[in-house]
């Protein structure tokens, strides 16, 4: 009897009767990406689906994980091998079947490129068309539209060349390129002082370790031991006694060849070197301790000669109708549109329309109040999402499938509604829209829902439902019960214990604000996106120490919406360091070194090196990962295996779940306080069920906002200021967070929190509302009280939405 082959098995299923399906439906079959269980759903084309449920559930591991992951390998299998080896290889979902994909793409809340020289204008098409019109019509003309972009530097060159064309002959040529970068800034704005006293101790020699630099060790080999063995410098006298020319080498000299123990490296001055590797780099992107040390050595301020503006002076000398490129990228996007759209010039028509047209979508997706010349890195995450939206909403293309990741997050409830009419829009075009999604109001717009869970982590991963709006609204799931939620105001506010006064704040749009934020009490601030709320808030508090800051009394704890930044190697146990006073209760109770129970450190597996995994790389292909099996996905060595606390061994408990932990180390033989105090803000913040060893990357929007709420709670601070902690949550967690922050006032702090949520709205004790607009439409305080008082006034756009949430 003849072997059947993989291709005619392979065949045999695809032509089987009924399992092709219809092509108006995306088939997704046994599903086992992250915590999904089996998962079985058919998701119709053409239509507006969201998918829903808690924080945890599963919807960004069905979506994004599966569908849009597997649509994106697909494609780039449609590629020549040679052009998949520079592509990102991607693995196959964990899924039995999926069929009737089409193009995916994917518009998330990943913040966009934190490079100090990326903005608004060079992140969409907008500057490059702008730098076009101005080569074009800019009087005088200075050159090509390099001549106005900030990324360009002038380049000038003479000499010698040889030319080969029958006889071999040298002759003269000059080379010139005009850029439009400022050569004191170097395009970035703004030009750092360094305070040289915070780089090293003078009195102290190299070898001694005299640099104070955060992750330079004394025996770094390169980068420390660059600088002590080059030959260049005395490693044993003090800093402070280096001659003229040793300071000038140590501090300021160029890249110069050395070799350090029979290896070649490059020994470069201090400065230059702290420049490349701290300062060029996006303040915000940075992490925290890193960030303390810039705040701390380097003292940053607008360039002195291009003024923040990039462009160097020939740049912003050339000008149409008296406005020059600096003026136009400073302009609100909404002006700008304006401007463009009175010039009248046919030799440029079609750019002048498809400028047009960019700056028109910024208008329509909410975000006219910003300015191109805005950096990409001061994004939010949902202003991120919206800029990536700008290139698809006049898109030619269609039957291609759109997937967003909440894309209402960091919206006021009156700007929701013209996101929806966005998404209608694209799902009008014949396109298929998956909507990740909490939000009530775009719930309600959909054409088919499915709601994951019932719970979230290993209780999730199933779906509970899947149908019509009115269907999820009758069905009996926790996206069901919680839909019709609307809050209720407090009969009773507390009483503030003191006031922090702000006086004449001008950041960004905010015309000169003086307000007095109260103290004890939860302070909510709000208004339109781009209001100005965050530009008060942090711009004022987010230090403690701000423009009107005043005396508050104790440190300023700020919370923002800065992504969590782990390798699969961290995990809850490593983020919040609740790991530290586990190893040490570990290492204290057989006595051995503590080092032995990391994962990435002494007690690593030799075989996978504390992975777990072992990684085979295919080239072009996706990579392989199996189990380890030496450690058999453990983690560590045999040996350390055999040390125990409380009968349980090191991989045993990195396996159990927060609430399980907290049991744990809350009493008898493993009872350790710096451990259960962690373990207690993590089950505060609604993680419970979450493993304490399972890896970051695995972790959804909201855990990871949820986690670093919990991280942050252990500081010391009299004044928690919050930007958006409903991000990601749920309905129902959203419940969790409230009574969170009551018992944060109760425990004496005061909480103020950046927010559009009409529930921690109505749940606050004194609003702050900021508008009435955005950009330099807003920046004004319209209202501050209780919330009864701004429901009963009714004049803020705030008011009547919140009024209309209580009433319904």
């Amino acid at each position: 009897m003849r072997k059947t082959t993989r291709t005619e098995r392979t065949d045999t299923r695809a032509s089987a009767p009924g399992t092709a399906g219809s092509h108006d439906l995306i088939r997704v079959h046994g599903a086992r990406v992250n915590n999904l269980k089996d998962v079985s759903v058919e998701i119709p084309k053409r239509q507006l689906t969201v998918f829903t449920g808690v924080s945890g559930s599963g919807k960004s591991s069905l979506v994004f994980g599966t569908v849009a992951a597997e649509s994106q390998r697909l494609i780039n299998e449609t590629y020549s091998a040679f052009v998949q080896g520079f592509m990102p290889a991607l693995a196959r979902p964990e899924v039995d079947v999926l069929e009737g994909l089409t193009t995916a793409i994917i518009v998330d809340q990943q913040r966009m490129g934190a490079d100090p020289r990326s903005t608004v204008g060079t992140a969409t098409d907008a500057n490059a068309m702008l730098r076009i019109l101005f080569s074009r019509l800019g009087q005088p003309h200075i050159g090509s539209p390099a001549a106005f972009a900030f990324n360009v530097a002038s380049v000038r060159a003479s000499g010698a060349i040889t030319v080969e064309r029958g006889a071999r002959k040298t002759v003269k040529a000059t080379f010139s390129r005009t850029g439009g970068m400022c050569t004191r800034c170097e395009g970035r704005g703004s030009v750092s002082d360094i305070d040289l006293s915070q780089l090293y101790d003078d009195s102290k020699s190299l070898a001694e370790g005299a640099f104070t630099i955060p992750g330079w060790k004394s025996d770094s080999f390169f980068t420390v031991r660059v600088y002590a063995e080059s030959g260049l410098l005395d490693p044993h006298k003090p800093i402070a006694r280096f001659t003229k020319k040793e300071m000038r080498d140590f501090l300021y000299r160029e890249p110069t060849k050395v070799k350090v123990e029979g290896v070649n490296l490059t020994f470069e001055g201090l400065i230059p070197k702290i420049q490349k590797s701290f300062l060029s780099k996006d303040r915000e992107a940075m992490q925290p301790h890193i960030r303390e040390f810039v705040d701390r050595a380097v003292t940053f301020t607008t360039c002195p000669e291009c003024d923040g503006t990039r462009l160097s002076e020939e740049a912003r000398s050339s000008k149409i109708k008296g406005i020059s490129i600096a003026d136009a990228c400073a302009m609100q996007i909404s002006d700008l549109a304006d401007w463009v759209c009175e010039l009248d010039e046919p030799s440029v028509g079609p750019l002048l329309d498809s400028l047009g047209g960019t700056l028109d979508s910024f208008v329509e997706i909410g975000l006219g109040y910003l300015g191109l010349d805005r950096a990409s890195g001061t994004l939010s995450g949902g202003e991120a999402q919206r800029v990536k939206m700008i290139r698809h909403l006049g898109s030619s293309l269609t039957d291609v499938t759109y997937v967003f990741d909440e894309p209402t997050v960091g919206l006021h409830p009156h700007d929701i509604q013209r996101m929806n009419n966005l998404l209608l829009r694209l799902r009008d075009k014949g396109n298929t829209v998956l909507v990740v999604e909490h939000k009530p109001e775009t719930i309600a717009i959909a054409d088919h829902v499915v709601d994951l869970g019932p719970g979230a982590g290993s209780e999730g991963g199933t779906v509970c439902f899947e149908g019509t709006v009115d269907g999820l609204r009758a069905g009996d799931t926790i996206t069901g019960r919680h839909f019709g939620d609307r809050a209720v105001l407090k009969e009773t506010v507390r009483k503030p214990t003191g006031a922090l006064k702000i006086r004449g704040a001008t950041t960004h749009n905010l015309r000169d604000v003086d307000v007095d934020i109260p103290l004890g009490v939860l302070t909510v601030v709000t208004g339109v996106a781009g209001s100005g709320k965050s530009s008060l808030v942090h711009g004022s508090l987010g230090k403690g120490k701000g423009k009107g800051a005043g005396d508050v009394g104790a440190d300023v704890v700020v919370i923002g919406q800065g992504a969590i930044r782990g390798s699969r190697r961290s995990n809850p146990a490593t983020y919040t360091g609740l790991l530290d006073p586990i190893r040490k209760a570990f290492a204290k109770a057989n006595g051995v070194k503590p080092a032995l129970f990391s994962p990435n450190s002494e007690g690593a597996c030799p075989n996978c090196n504390g992975a777990g995994v072992v990684y085979t790389d295919l080239a072009m292909m996706a990579g392989v990962a199996t189990v380890c099996e030496e450690c058999e996905g453990k983690r560590f060595q045999a040996s350390v295996l055999d040390h125990h606390l409380g009968g349980r061994d090191i991989s045993e408990v990195l396996a159990m779940s927060v609430a399980r932990a907290e049991e744990f180390f809350g009493a008898g033989e493993a009872a350790t306080p710096a451990a259960h105090r962690v373990l207690d803000r993590l089950a505060d913040v609604g993680l419970g069920y979450l493993t304490i060893g399972q890896p970051l990357t695995t972790l959804s929007g909201g855990e990871r906002q949820r986690l670093k709420l919990a991280t942050h709670m252990g500081e010391k601070g009299g004044v928690y200021v919050l930007d958006e902690p409903t991000s990601g949550l749920h309905l129902a967690d959203v419940e969790q967070l409230l009574g969170l922050l009551d018992r944060l006032v109760e425990s004496g702090k005061s909480v103020i929190v950046i927010e559009h949520h009409q529930a921690v709205m109505a749940h606050a004790d004194w609003i702050i509302d900021l508008g009435p607009g955005a950009g330099h439409d807003g920046g004004r305080v319209v209202f501050e009280g209780t919330p009864a008082d701004l429901v009963a006034d009714g004049s803020t756009l705030t008011g009547e939405h919140l009024a209309a949430y209580i009433a319904t």
